[in-house]
């Protein structure tokens, strides 16, 4: 009996570390010897489902269109800590903005990749519009997937998903609804599914509640959530959760969005307390590990986030940004053995210039910190060659240019980058630092004006200022 259930257990193994084909391929030669091995099947099932899985819930890309029409501001002034527009400072005790980045839209970039949070701009509004929005994740497939027995929900499925036609696909969910004189839950989540698509968000809500009152079930619940949080109402999709919570204690899918949204609200303390709950749950959850690890690294522990990214390294999670991850925090560890070899592996996997850019520029940190400032000079320059839009990199070899006297230089290139993050208060600071050296006291001001917007608590741009309004006065 026990040798019999070894490849079982070595199958499972290979599923909770991601290595999916070689899962499915085990369960095959299983299921050669004993074509019945009922558990064989439901693993090579799963496995080969999350080779290929889309989930629908994680799926969600702030394209130009919704950016530009976007008429659901709740409030146009709101109050701190209750709209995701606004993240407002950090007072939860979570690291300061002077050491850790933040996204395009001014928020500290988590340690996990999602469609929606830092998401590539699409390029003309005819392709935010048209293009299917699809992702993978880490998520288990889930009850709905029962439903595909039917025709009806199978050929919604193809519609919405596979054609992106979403008004066809409401006009079939309106119809089966009807049929089913309003009782099927299933059919008013699809309805809401395609007004969520629309971007008729109340309509949405109001189809997702009363599925939920016909049945409540945690895909619904997320949805509803995501309603919420792009009606900007985060404190209500906070609620929502936790009521989730409540019936279903426990489920990593709820945990897991409660910790996103106190991510995205800058309170990164609440986040990582409930990434630690995820991981009691599931002890395998990629994003949670990645979210505590880039945590650590950012609250001054390298050695523990080198840990969490170790243990991803374990699981099969074999990719470019973890080995980028892995490098600085070996760095900060002062474990320079392995420090050039991990950013090697991260430049070979590097899919593309953007992923290779960044790579050059934490190459370019650590350049600097061991005070080889003409490396650092060349490995900023490549990011450059790689990503011409690479904000830090800018910023960074301005300020090299600054400590080689090139004013001018320096200014150009600190203008570029505060174009292109102007949520940065770097460029900014250091602007005005150049200027007023130079004596340009008016532009000088009005850079550490818009470094004071983006970082309201940084000591060095307060006192510039006040420098400044005193030069002013004697004049």
């Amino acid at each position: 009996m026990g040798s019999e259930m070894e490849p079982l257990l070595l199958a499972w193994s290979y599923f909770r570390r991601r290595k999916f084909q070689l899962c499915a391929d085990l369960c095959t030669q299983m299921l050669e010897k004993s074509p019945y091995d009922q558990a064989a099947w439901i693993l090579k099932a799963r496995a080969l489902t999350e080779m290929v899985y889309v989930d629908e819930i994680d799926v969600d890309q702030e394209g130009i269109a919704e950016m530009m029409l976007d008429e659901n501001a709740i409030a146009q002034v709101p109050r701190p800590g209750t709209s995701l527009k606004l993240p407002g400072t950090n007072q939860t005790g979570g690291p300061s903005p002077a050491i850790r980045p933040v996204t395009q839209a001014g928020r500290p970039i988590t340690g996990f990749l999602r469609p929606s949070t830092q998401s590539g701009r699409p390029g003309t509004m005819e392709q935010a519009i048209r293009t299917p929005r699809t992702a993978y994740t880490a998520r288990p497939v889930t009850s709905t997937t029962g439903r595909f027995v039917r025709l009806g929900t199978a050929l919604f499925e193809y519609i919405f998903h596979h054609e992106n036609d979403v008004k066809t696909a409401l006009d079939l969910a309106a119809l089966s609804t009807e049929y089913s004189q309003y009782k099927d839950w299933w059919w008013k989540v699809q309805i809401g599914k395609c007004y969520y698509r629309l971007g008729m968000y109340r309509e949405a809500e109001k189809q997702f509640n009363s599925a939920l009152k016909q049945q409540e079930m945690v895909d619904t619940f997320l949805y509803l959530a995501k309603v919420y949080v792009s009606l900007d109402q985060p404190v209500t999709a906070l609620n929502l959760f936790k009521q989730g919570l409540d019936k279903f204690p426990g489920e990593v899918t709820l945990l897991c969005g409660i910790a996103r949204i106190y991510e995205e609200m800058n309170n990164i303390s609440s986040a990582a307390e409930y990434y630690k709950e995820v991981l009691k749950q599931d002890n395998t959850h990629v994003e949670a590990i990645a979210c505590i690890g880039s945590n650590h690294f950012y609250s001054d522990q390298p050695e523990i986030a080198l840990r969490f990214y170790r243990r991803l390294l374990q699981m099969g999670v074999y990719n470019c940004q973890l080995f980028n991850n892995l490098g600085l925090c070996c760095f900060y560890a002062q474990q320079y053995d392995m420090t050039l070899t991990s950013f090697e592996r991260a430049l070979a996997l590097a899919e593309n210039e953007e992923e290779a850019a960044d790579v050059w520029y934490n190459l370019g940190h650590v350049a600097v910190g061991i005070g080889d400032t003409n490396l650092a000079h060349q490995c900023f320059r490549l990011a450059l060659v790689n990503n011409n839009n690479h904000a830090e990199a800018y910023n960074n070899l301005a300020v090299l240019e600054m400590r080689k006297g090139h004013v001018e230089q320096a200014r150009a290139l600190l203008q570029t980058a505060s174009s292109l993050a102007p949520h940065m208060y770097e460029p900014h600071f250091n602007f005005a630092t150049v200027s007023d050296k130079i004596g340009d006291l008016q532009r000088s001001y009005v850079a550490a004006q818009k470094s004071e917007a983006a970082f309201p608590d940084h000591v060095d741009t307060q006192r510039l200022i006040k420098q400044l309004k005193q030069h002013f006065a004697m004049l």
